[in-house]
């Protein structure tokens, strides 16, 4: 059983992160962010996926600016993400940003740092301090090194001198990150950080990599994180659509039990059995249970022989032949079809059950 640690709670917009709330999933956009219609239409899909938070980069005064119209056009928290520009992190406050994501040694001294906290507490917002691997001040490198997982204390230090220069300025709406791209240095850096403080944590491994690689070594990292009840939040970073981060995040969630949304899908590898190309129906499949809510259970097999006995407990599935598949219920073969006519048909009877769970979850 999973013990999860008691962090202090902060908010951004109305999603609590932190204390008992759920350990939220998040993801940052990939385009240009003064390119509202493209930004908006992004978040939009995201949002529909599951995604909790948003981040948007802040590159200059007009991607600021444009925060504002974002906001009106989307429902979930939106966070900006500040390098070296204190005056950016001022314009995303006033445009509407509802966090900023800063490391707080790179913007250029105190009265600047002073200046960001007086608009944050102005406007009613936290802030992430958010250290990277990469982004260690120097004085702190010579004297500890870079970060490994041997010795985290120059990511632990950069880390909690500038959450002190915040605290100094009065100001406690905050949650952090020490990110790196090594899976170990993440972990242990996490843990020390864990045991030094009760801020809510953001966790995560930078510059991860592609959809293979990138879900490994984020899984592996931030599924030891989670399991030992360590982080409130935290985002997949994967070099692809920022939708498979949601999906790759909820996923996660769902293994170790924490969190679920959505029905479930098991499907089959594949074998020498299989008579059907499986593939793109189970990915057709996989989209379409990213938009649900209900707690069906649906398997995808590709052999009608073994498919059905081997998914009894599904609530529904499908399992292709030779030229033709079935669609079972519970292990019972429900509908006999052609192949050309399974998927359609499979996608329309899911969608029943899930409107069916709904409505009966909601009478209960």
């Amino acid at each position: 059983m999973i013990q999860r640690k008691t962090t202090k709670q902060i908010h951004i917009g109305d999603v609590a992160i932190g204390g008992d709330a759920p350990i939220s999933v998040q993801s940052m956009t990939n385009t240009d962010t003064r390119d509202v219609i493209a930004t908006v239409t992004q978040i939009k899909g995201l949002t529909e996926a599951g995604c909790e938070l948003i981040r948007v980069a802040v590159p200059d005064m007009e991607s600021a600016a444009a925060i504002r119209l974002i906001r009106e056009q989307i429902t979930i928290p939106l966070i900006a993400d500040i390098h070296f520009d204190s005056r950016l992190a001022v314009a995303s406050l006033e445009h509407g940003a509802q966090a900023i994501r800063i490391n707080p040694g790179n913007l250029g001294g105190l009265d600047k740092l002073a200046r960001v906290v007086d608009a944050a507490k102005m406007h009613q917002t936290s802030i992430r301090v958010g250290v990277n691997s990469g982004s260690i001040e120097k004085d702190l490198l010579k004297k500890f090194g870079y970060p490994s997982p041997e010795d985290t204390r120059s990511l632990i230090e950069s880390a909690m001198t500038n959450v002190s220069a915040l605290e100094k300025m009065g100001f406690f709406d905050i949650k952090i990150s020490i990110k790196s791209s090594d899976t170990l240095t993440t972990i242990a850096g996490y843990r020390e950080l864990s045991r030094r403080t009760d801020y809510p944590l953001h966790i995560g491994v930078t510059e991860a990599g592609g959809l293979i690689p990138g879900t490994v070594k984020s899984s592996v990292a931030l599924g030891i994180l989670l399991f030992d009840g360590i982080g409130d939040t935290f985002r997949i970073s994967l070099t692809r659509d920022p939708v498979e981060e949601i999906r790759v995040g909820f996923e996660l969630l769902r293994s170790l039990r924490i969190r679920e949304r959505g029905p479930e899908m098991i499907s089959c590898p594949t074998c020498g059995r299989t008579r059907i190309d499986l593939f793109p129906m189970a990915e057709e499949i996989e989209k379409i249970l990213q938009t649900m809510h209900s707690n069906l259970k649906v398997a995808v097999m590709g052999c009608v022989v073994n498919g059905p006995g081997e998914a009894r407990e599904a609530d529904i599935g499908i399992a292709g032949g030779h030229g033709t598949g079935i669609i079972f219920k519970k292990g019972v073969v429900f509908k006999k079809l052609p192949e050309e006519e399974l998927l359609s048909t499979f996608l329309e009877e899911l969608k029943k059950m899930d409107a069916e769970m709904l409505e009966l979850a909601g009478a209960g």
